[in-house]
Parts: structure tokens; sequence; C-alpha cells
């Protein structure tokens, strides 16, 4: 018989906040591979727990596919990729290295961003995650606005006005009817923002 010594010790069972965590750590790969359809069986599996303890942490299985999608929609390396951007390069340059990157976001999360209008932002179910992806678009803003802030003078819109226009191309040539199969790259979106479609020509400039 087995002394208390040489018996296999008990895993002592998570913190409710450290499974929480797991669950969600587990489900953005999910919500990326198969969207918010995706079945509680599946979540439990892939984060090797039953399929019961989900609810221990969370109420409802769409508590934990708002969580993970927040999560998997948080801004923060975008905004700090943004603002690691050459503040010495011109500002085109660094408009168009900004729309790279927010398009590469956008299109990355496109399909997230459909399930957090359908869950989140199509109701009220959600109040605190909607205040969240709210403040995510603010934060997104800021920091394009503050990259175009040193070049405010060239533009006959302000520095947040321009970085909203910036976001709105982006956001059209992502989640728009008409952004698939040919979207516009940093360079072109930016070039349209400033510079416009029309060809220049002596009449644009004062020409007869």
């Amino acid at each position: 018989m087995n002394s208390p010594q040489t018996r296999r010790r008990r895993v002592p069972a998570m913190a409710p906040d450290d499974r929480r965590a797991a669950l969600i750590a587990a489900t953005v790969p999910l919500l990326h591979e198969v969207g918010i359809e995706v079945s509680t069986r599946r979540i439990a599996e892939a984060a090797g727990v039953a399929e019961g303890t989900i609810f221990g942490v969370f109420p409802d299985k769409q508590s934990l596919i708002v969580a993970a999608l927040l999560q998997a929609l948080d801004p923060q390396p975008t905004l700090d990729a943004i603002a690691a951007i050459d503040p010495r390069a011109g500002l085109r340059k660094r408009l168009a290295a900004a729309a790279t990157l927010i398009n590469d976001r956008f299109t990355e999360s496109a399909h997230l961003m459909t399930g957090a209008r359908k869950l989140v932002l199509a109701s009220n179910a959600h109040p605190d995650a909607a205040a969240r992806m709210a403040r995510s678009r603010e934060l997104l803003q800021a920091v394009v606005a503050d990259l175009i802030a040193p070049d405010a003078a060239l533009l006959r819109r302000s520095p947040g006005t321009v970085a909203r226009l910036l976001l709105l191309f982006c956001g059209a040539n992502s989640f728009g009817p008409f952004g698939d199969p040919d979207r516009f790259d940093g360079d072109e979106l930016v070039s349209l923002l400033l510079d416009g479609l029309l060809v220049p020509s002596d009449f644009d400039h004062g020409g007869s």
C-alpha cells in the first residue's frame, strides 16, 4: 500500500482568473479557424478541460466568445508599430507605413470584426465590450493623428480629421463590398488621400 508520501498529489485547481484566461487563449485560434459559431466542445478540447468547466467561469458561451474577440482584436500591437514609425520620414512615407499596418490588421481581423458587430455592436448585451471597442477605435485614430501632427501645416484639415479619413479608407478597403479581392495598398490609399484622383494639369495650378 502506498504511503501518503508516495501517493500522487492532486494538481491544485486553477484560480478562476487563470482559468478564464486559459479558456480565452484557447478560444482565440478557434475564432480565426471556425468563427463565432465554434462549439463549447471544441473550446473545451482545445483548453484540455471538461465542457462544463467553461460555465464555471463564464455565464454562457457568448460571454466567452465576446471576451476572446476582444483579446483577438486588441489594438496594442498595431498602436505600438505605428508609434514606432520613423518620425524623420516624410509625411507621405509615414502615412503609407501606417496605412499598410492598418490594412494588415483590418484584413486579418475582418471576419472577427463581423462577429464583433453581430455580438457586441448590434445589441446592448455587452456594454463594457462595446465601450472597449470604441476606445480601441479612438486610440487608433489618436496614434495616427500624432503621426500626422508634425506636418499639420501642410494639410487643410486637422490631423484628427485626416487620421479619421485614412481609417475610413482602410476600413472600406478591408471590410467594404468593393475591398475584395483587389485591395489597394498603403501607398495607393495615401495617394488617394493626399492627391485625389485628378491628373495634375496647368488649369489646376492656376493656368489658363
